[in-house]
């Protein structure tokens, strides 16, 4: 039995399907170190079970997520192989089993990167997702900065990277970031046939399936070294520190003196 060992993840097999939720709220689920290593974890066991064909990640209450828990995350900045966020990248992202997202509520930093390494992701229309890493002065992670241009075009995910601006579920499924964008209220029974359908398909053709869609992971592995450089830069910077001590002031942060 697969178990989770942060009570903030919670874990629930029905069937085939393991549904991971984050289960936050009272945070917008933002993702603790904690959170990150238990997720690595469960996708790890889940991976190693033939009991389970699909892993669903959803989000407790109104959230999907909130992005990384700031403070939490500046606490432990070095990456490397053994840090938590780096662990649950190198889970989900190299998952042999197909992953499913379902999106309402926020959707911010982490929680839109992450989609792009999910197999369905499926979103209701007023979901609100973006990409904020700039306006804290960081930069985009998880391959974003490789794996957006080339889905969505430069232009656009300089708009969406460069400025930092939200955007709604809807407009995440006409990009292409979601494989479908329903109304919220419709959006639980929509993606439960998709999962139980996806479930019920020949397992190995499933999986030489997903390998062969991801071939480009040398690709994606450097351009994820050079984010985690630059991301750690991002992090020691005065740009940083001005914007998270704006973020818990509730001020607009002040870049003039940059």
């Amino acid at each position: 039995m697969i178990q989770s060992s942060c009570p903030q993840i919670l874990v629930n097999q029905d069937e085939k399907v393991l549904t991971i939720q984050l289960n936050r709220p009272e945070r917008k689920n933002a993702l603790s170190l904690a959170m990150y290593s238990a997720l690595a974890d469960v996708i790890h066991q889940a991976n190693q079970s033939s009991d389970i064909r699909v892993l669903v990640l959803k989000g407790q209450d109104e959230f999907f997520t909130s992005g990384n828990d700031l403070m939490d995350f500046m606490n432990d900045p070095e990456i490397r192989d053994d840090h938590p966020v780096v662990r649950f990248i190198n889970a989900l992202m190299r998952s042999e089993k197909p992953v499913v997202a379902v999106v309402r509520g926020y959707a911010i930093g982490i929680g839109t990167t992450l989609l792009l390494h999910c197999d369905l992701v499926y979103v209701a229309d007023d979901a609100k997702l973006q990409l904020p890493f700039v306006n804290l002065g960081l930069c985009p992670e998880y391959a974003s900065s490789y794996l957006l241009p080339r889905l969505i075009g430069k232009a656009k995910a300089s708009e969406l990277f460069l400025l930092g601006e939200s955007f709604y579920g809807a407009t995440a499924a006409e990009l292409g970031i979601a494989t479908a964008s329903v109304p919220w209220d419709e959006l639980h029974e929509y993606a439960q046939e998709k999962i139980h359908r996806l479930a019920k398909q020949p397992p190995s053709a499933v999986k030489r399936t997903k390998a062969l869609i991801s071939q480009n992971q040398m690709v994606i592995d450097q351009c994820l070294q050079a984010e985690y450089k630059a991301f750690a830069e991002g992090l020691g910077s005065e740009e940083c520190k001005e914007s998270v001590m704006a973020f818990f002031e509730k001020r607009a942060a002040d870049f003039s003196r940059f």
